[in-house]
C-alpha cells in the first residue's frame, strides 16, 4: 500500500453504508486526509479505527496537499475522505488528485455513497443522462449566467443547495425554465429523509418560506421540445427583470428571455421599458 493515495467514499448519512473495503483501508493506511477532523472522527471511532489524520480542505488545499504529496514520496499510504460521500467530487481533492498525477503518484478508488447518484436514482426523472452542476453562486451575476447556460440542457440536471438559500434558488429555477419536474432529495439516507416530487413552480410557492431544512439534492428536468410553448410573455419578462437586476442591458436580457420563451424580443422590450 506504499506509495499510494486511496480515494474512499464515506456515508452520507448511516454509519452502516460505509463498506467493509473502506473499513481495511482506513486501518491499513498510514494516515488519512480529511475535509474536517473532528468530523471524521466521529466515523473513525464508530468503528474503533485509530489513525493519524491531517486536515485537508479549499483553504489549505495548496500547502497541505504539497505535505500529503512529500509523504506518500517518502513511502506512506494516505486515504483521503470528506466529510460525506465520495471525495474530489465538488471537492478540493480533485486538487490532490492533479498533483498526485504530476508526482506519479498511483491511486486508487475505494467506491461509497454518492449523494449525486443516489439523488438521481429516487427522482423519478430520466437517468439516462445527466449533468452534474454543483452548487449554485451567491453572486447573483455568476449565478444567472450558469443558469442561462442550461436553458437548452436536455439533460436531468443536479444541483447541491444549503437549506439557507433554497427559496431563492426555487424561485430562480422556476423564473429561468418555468414549469418543470423537480426533485427534492432531503437528508438522504438519514432519519428524517424525505423524497418531494414536485415541479419548480409548485415548490417555489410552498417553499418560499425557508422551512426545509437538512442537506439538499436538487434533480431538475431537461428541456423539453414543447417546453417553449408553455412560458408566457409575463413570465419572459420577469425572467429577462432578473437578467437586468444581474447586470445585464435590457436589449440583451430581452433577446436573451426571447430566446427562452420562443417569443418576440420586441414585445419583451416594449415591456421592460
Amino acid at each position: 500500500m506504499s506509495n499510494t493515495l486511496y480515494v474512499v467514499g464515506t456515508p452520507i448519512g448511516n454509519m452502516g453504508d460505509l463498506s467493509p473495503r473502506a473499513v481495511e483501508t482506513l486501518e491499513a493506511v498510514d494516515f488519512i486526509a480529511a475535509e474536517d477532523t473532528r468530523v471524521t472522527v466521529k466515523l473513525l471511532n464508530h468503528f474503533g479505527i485509530k489513525k493519524p489524520m491531517v486536515s485537508y480542505f479549499e483553504h489549505n488545499k495548496h500547502d497541505k496537499g504539497e505535505r500529503i504529496i512529500d509523504r506518500i514520496l517518502a513511502g506512506e499510504s494516505c486515504a483521503i475522505v470528506t466529510d460525506a460521500g465520495m471525495p474530489c467530487i465538488s471537492d478540493p481533492g480533485e486538487d490532490l488528485i492533479i498533483q498526485c498525477e504530476q508526482a506519479g503518484i498511483s491511486t486508487v478508488v475505494v467506491p461509497g455513497p454518492s449523494a449525486v447518484i443516489s439523488a438521481l436514482a429516487v427522482s423519478g426523472q430520466e437517468t439516462g443522462r445527466f449533468t452534474f452542476e454543483g452548487f449554485l453562486s451567491v453572486n447573483k451575476k455568476s449565478r444567472a449566467e450558469h443558469l442561462e447556460s442550461l436553458l437548452s440542457e436536455r439533460r436531468t440536471m443536479i444541483f447541491y443547495e444549503a437549506p439557507h438559500k433554497l427559496a431563492n434558488t426555487l424561485a430562480d429555477f422556476y423564473s429561468t425554465f418555468g414549469n418543470r419536474k423537480l426533485t427534492i432529495a432531503r437528508e438522504l439516507t438519514k432519519v428524517h429523509e424525505e423524497i418531494i416530487r414536485t415541479t419548480t413552480k409548485k415548490a417555489a410557492e410552498q417553499y418560499a418560506d425557508g422551512s426545509l431544512k437538512g442537506e439538499i439534492v436538487l434533480v431538475l428536468e431537461g428541456k423539453k421540445d414543447e417546453e417553449r410553448n408553455e412560458i408566457t410573455l409575463e413570465e419572459a419578462v420577469a425572467y429577462a427583470e432578473k437578467l437586468i437586476d444581474s447586470g445585464m442591458r435590457p436589449t440583451d436580457a430581452a433577446k436573451e428571455a426571447a430566446t427562452m420563451a420562443g417569443l418576440k424580443k420586441n414585445d419583451i422590450y416594449k415591456q421592460l421599458i
